[in-house]
């Protein structure tokens, strides 16, 4: 069996849904507490401690656009580790790093 975009699964079984859950995602963007890069590093780190690579692979090239250094991305997973433990770490730093690319 192929494996499929679960993002892609959610929009089309529940559109109403997801649909929401992008209204929120909209207007988290656009609080201005946070620069882009930094909510980016954020999220980053706490896919990371979750242990939720797809969302590290996704959000990495996003963080690399608002300015994040491969250091920075290391960096942020590898911070994980004193509050989750080595899974996030593990699991996440190579597909991070990879995802950032050169």
């Amino acid at each position: 069996m192929a494996a499929q975009n679960s993002m892609l699964v959610f929009q089309n079984e529940a559109p109403g849904v997801a649909a929401a859950f992008n209204g929120l995602i909209e207007s988290l963007t656009t609080l201005d507490g946070l620069d882009a890069k930094t909510r980016q590093l954020i999220y980053i780190g706490i896919k990371a401690a979750q242990g939720d690579t797809g969302a590290v692979i996704a959000h990495t090239p996003m963080a690399k656009a608002a300015g994040a250094s491969r250091e920075e991305i290391r960096d942020t997973v590898l911070l994980t580790l004193t509050v989750s433990g080595v899974r996030g770490v593990v699991n996440c730093l190579s597909p991070a790093l990879e995802a950032y690319g050169d």
